[in-house]
């Protein structure tokens, strides 16, 4: 399969791995982008990622195969409202959105007679870099695409969308929207909250450079994705929001746990909540 056209909207870590994966299996011909910073569409012309810049959106994706919405998902339902009207009859749109029931939503909201067109997905290859000078061939190699069909999708244009993360060489699997977003609430979206809040923490404390002076692997480890976009992580929380208050309750009480454990003084209750934990995160480091 190959792609004569491609539009991608956000040339980041995304939209820019995406480009390159699929210029490395030579499956597409020609790609067009468009974005909010101009210095960082130069780069990914300079680089290779780009054929051109997009001028006319009406124009370009009337005749592109297939559209990636790789903005943050706060941005994706203004795309979807000004692409709609001006999709060619076989032009497919996907995207890489981190939580789905909202951009799943703004699809039926705002793009109409053209739902059909729209292939929900969500690349599991992020990173805490962003801009088109993150971008990587080797990006989705190996690692998870979802994809979460609409009921108005054919067979065959799941199968074009599947084919084209497959040539990035992605494992992709199929979820629902909602069971997909109660996943990642629990197993990305809560992890990254946790993290933006311990370095926030340090952040306001009067001798945070001397605490950071002295952390080790450890701490840059469990932060390494406080180093992501706030924008997009912003955007993320609050379209999740109902399942990530669920994630997050729960997290209190298990933190709750071991501050009664820790105030009397329990060591064995503490041993038997890091044992379960280190027995379930080695067998999973395994698979």
């Amino acid at each position: 399969m190959k792609f004569n056209k491609l539009v991608i909207f956000g040339v980041g870590l995304i939209g820019g791995s995406f480009a390159l994966a699929l210029r490395r299996a030579n499956a597409v011909t020609e790609v067009v982008g468009f974005g909010r910073s101009e210095p960082n569409l130069l780069y990914a012309l300079s680089e290779g990622i780009l054929d051109r810049k997009g001028q006319n959106i009406a124009a370009e994706v009337n005749d592109a195969d297939l559209v990636l919405l790789a903005t943050p998902v706060g941005q994706m339902a203004e795309l979807m409202a000004r692409i709609a009207p001006h999709l060619g009859a076989h032009t497919l749109v996907t995207d890489g959105g981190s939580t789905k029931g909202d951009v799943v939503a703004a699809a039926y909201a705002n793009m109409g007679d053209r739902i059909s067109q729209f292939v929900p997905a969500h690349p599991i290859a992020g990173a805490e870099l962003s801009g088109a000078a993150a971008a990587a061939a080797d990006l989705y190699a190996g690692k998870k695409v979802v994809l979460t069909p609409l009921p108005e999708n054919s067979v065959d244009s799941v199968e074009r969308v599947r084919k084209a993360w497959e040539l990035c060489g992605a494992l992709v699997s199929e979820l629902t929207a909602e069971q997909h977003d109660t996943v990642f609430a629990a197993v990305s979206h809560l992890p990254h909250l946790l993290s933006f809040a311990l370095v926030h923490d340090l952040a306001r404390r009067g001798n945070r450079e001397q605490l950071l002076s002295f952390a080790a692997s450890g701490f840059r480890d469990f932060t390494r994705i406080a180093a992501s976009s706030p924008e997009m992580w912003r955007d993320i929380c609050m379209a999740n929001r109902t399942a990530l208050l669920g994630e997050l309750d729960s997290y209190m009480q298990e933190l709750e746990a071991i501050h009664v454990a820790l105030s009397d003084g329990n060591a064995d209750k503490l041993q038997e909540i890091f044992s379960l934990a280190r027995e379930v995160r080695g067998n999973w480091t395994q698979q």
